[in-house]
């Protein structure tokens, strides 16, 4: 076997720009199958070559593509960052608190928070009232790892709409309370919010607490719905509430 042929070979195809283009396409794809737990064509992508990104292209992701209402094609992350340009032009000549505000909550849905954070100050420099504003901008301080400060915010949002954004915000306020070793307002903060909401990782937060205080089968209660709701669930709930479904069902075994 002539092994420099070989070389000669794997060399010519990593400098064939045909192939780049083909392979970066094939790995986009091989990325999206992924996001979309399409394992049976995540592995096709991986093992069977650049004509199965071209099926994949066109039999999932242009269809699922069209059916959440978004153009068949574009370039990943095209659309943040043009909204991203728009608001930040919005910003230099408007200067509005809902320009940082939304620009803030785009950097969090990238994960970047220190840029959110920045944002989120300057929409509450220009606007303290806005409970929109003071809920975003509190839970960003909790990624950032200042409860105390979050609190402060949110306990604001709390007092005036307990159930802001759906009951995420309080329970945000519980997170905040918890890393702050402040059982008792967290319990009631969470027990405020399951009144109206059935959140997955709202029952788990109290079970914990409920296990710390020897209420098991409050505890064994709570976790007990979150694994009978997943049951029921539309496969895009039972998609984000994975993680907690599992660390329900491992909390149980230990009850």
């Amino acid at each position: 076997m002539d092994f420099a042929l070989i070389f000669t070979d794997v060399g010519n195809l990593l400098t064939n720009p045909v192939f780049l283009i083909l392979t970066g396409f094939q790995i986009w794809m091989l990325v999206d199958a992924v996001r979309r737990e399409e394992w049976l064509w995540a592995a096709m992508l991986l093992f069977f070559g650049h004509f199965t990104a071209l099926f994949y292209f066109f039999m999932v992701y242009r269809v699922a593509r069209a059916s959440e209402g978004n153009p068949s094609f574009e370039w990943p992350g095209s659309a943040e960052r043009e909204r991203i340009e728009q608001l930040q032009d919005q910003i230099h000549h408007l200067d509005k608190a809902h320009h940082h505000t939304e620009l803030g909550n785009i950097y969090v849905k990238q994960g970047k928070f220190d840029k959110a954070l920045e944002c989120y100050e300057a929409a509450y420099e220009r606007d303290a009232d806005d409970i929109d504003i003071l809920g975003a901008y509190g839970r960003c301080l909790i990624k950032m790892n200042e409860p105390e400060k979050a609190i402060a915010l949110l306990e604001k949002v709390a007092a005036e709409d307990p159930r802001h954004e759906y009951g995420v915000t309080l329970m945000a306020l519980a997170q905040a309370y918890l890393l702050q070793n402040q059982t008792e307002p967290a319990q009631k903060a969470l027990e405020q919010v399951l009144q109206h909401q059935t959140y997955a990782e709202a029952r788990v937060m109290l079970a914990e607490i409920y296990l710390k205080i020897d209420r098991k089968d409050d505890a064994k209660h709570q976790l007990e719905e979150v694994i009978e709701d997943d049951k029921h669930a539309p496969s895009f709930v039972k998609k984000k509430d994975r993680v907690w479904s599992r660390k329900a069902s491992q909390m149980l075994q230990h009850i």
